[in-house]
């Protein structure tokens, strides 16, 4: 295929809350509603007040002609995203070449789960020149992070409570779905997940919980994700400032969880995101698990991305079992974590192939 076309293609053809057929792969973009309940003490004041994380709709790509479905992909998305372009070709060629739909769910606070106001530059002007004067020496800030590092600056245990509501969603979703209620699926319909950078750190810590055994089953493909926490480095003007970055990491490694006062409701859950942040820390139940499901786990990690490195993710697995299921590619042009195949390159058929690398590996492990 034609990555670099078919990427703009579907930029001008999507839109929000909007079905629409897509001939040329013979499937269709559906839209669902979906509602997140507000869980007393597990959201901070400020933020119970965003109707847009808690009332939202995602997209499915689903093949055409078939009603209902008994398989299903789950395709979770990186940090700080405020829209789904970059991963509609994804989801379509999956789609497309496994034959099951692909769900597209927004992380809490993410993509139509955020207010425009946080992805608006006149919204964010006087913000920005507020981070610039304070920070001066740090030119990671950026229109595109500033609203995510600001939240973070105020309260780093955002990040956690974001991936809890997060996975609260997903097991509401798992459960619609495998109890026939979702209008796409049949009861009894298994699930797997897609996940990228900050949505495979999720996928591994929702497996370890695996709330209400639900996850039991699901198979999972990472694409530049499986880091322990540690070893991540979200410093970009993408993704988060510098300030930010170091506020976060502090908090996590040296403060979270070993509060003087509990401060957490500690169930599976907040054992495995626990277990996710540094590489000592419970390592041989960690790299056990991931050992005993290593079937059911395959990825690709890039060889210059910065932000996921190899190394983070032998942290997370294990040398030996990284080994055997994380795949270190490398490709020969200019890219980064948050840009991995980027469109506007001269070299167009290198993008295309590496692109047909790494989709049709998870595609074939997927289908």
């Amino acid at each position: 295929m034609n990555y670099c076309q078919r990427f703009t293609e579907l930029g001008n053809l999507f839109k929000q809350g909007a079905d629409c057929r897509l001939p040329e792969t013979k499937t269709s973009i559906r839209f669902f509603s979906f509602g997140s309940t507000l869980c007393s003490g597990e959201t901070l004041p400020a933020d119970c007040h965003i109707e847009e994380n808690y009332s939202f709709e995602y997209p499915v790509f689903t093949p055409c002609g078939k009603q209902k479905q008994d398989k299903a992909i789950l395709l979770l998305h990186g940090l700080n995203e405020r829209n789904w372009t970059k991963y509609l070709t994804w989801a379509e060629y999956l789609c497309s070449n496994t034959g099951k739909p692909v769900i597209l769910f927004p992380i809490a606070f993410h993509i139509n789960r955020s207010p425009l106001s946080w992805s608006t530059p006149r919204a964010l002007s006087s913000l920005l020149n507020c981070r610039r004067n304070k920070y001066t020496d740090d030119r990671s800030i950026s229109f595109a992070n500033v609203a995510l590092s600001e939240r973070i600056s105020q309260n780093p245990e955002r990040f956690y409570l974001s991936g809890r509501q997060t996975c609260a969603d997903l097991t509401s979703l798992y459960e619609e779905i495998k109890t026939g209620k979702h209008p796409l699926f049949t009861e009894g319909t298994h699930i797997d997940i897609f996940a990228y950078s900050i949505g495979a750190f999720l996928s591994q810590v929702a497996l370890m919980a695996n709330p209400k055994g639900l996850f039991a089953d699901t198979r999972l493909f990472m694409f530049c994700g499986g880091s322990i926490f540690r070893s991540m480095h979200g410093v970009s003007r993408s993704i988060m400032d510098r300030a930010a970055f170091e506020k976060l990491y502090n908090y996590y490694v040296y403060t979270f969880g070993m509060e003087p006062i509990a401060k957490w409701f500690r169930d599976k859950a907040f054992d495995a995101f626990f277990q996710m942040i540094l590489p000592e820390r419970f390592q041989t139940q960690r790299e056990s698990f991931f050992e005993r499901i290593g079937e059911k786990i395959r990825g690709i990690v890039l060889a210059q991305d910065v932000v996921i490195p190899y190394h983070g993710v032998q942290e997370a697995l294990g040398v030996k079992n990284t080994k055997e299921r994380i795949e270190l590619l490398d490709f020969p042009y200019p890219y980064s974590h948050e840009n991995p195949f980027p469109v506007n390159l001269k070299d167009v058929s290198s993008v295309d192939r590496s692109f047909m690398n790494v989709f049709s590996q998870a595609a074939g492990f997927l289908e």
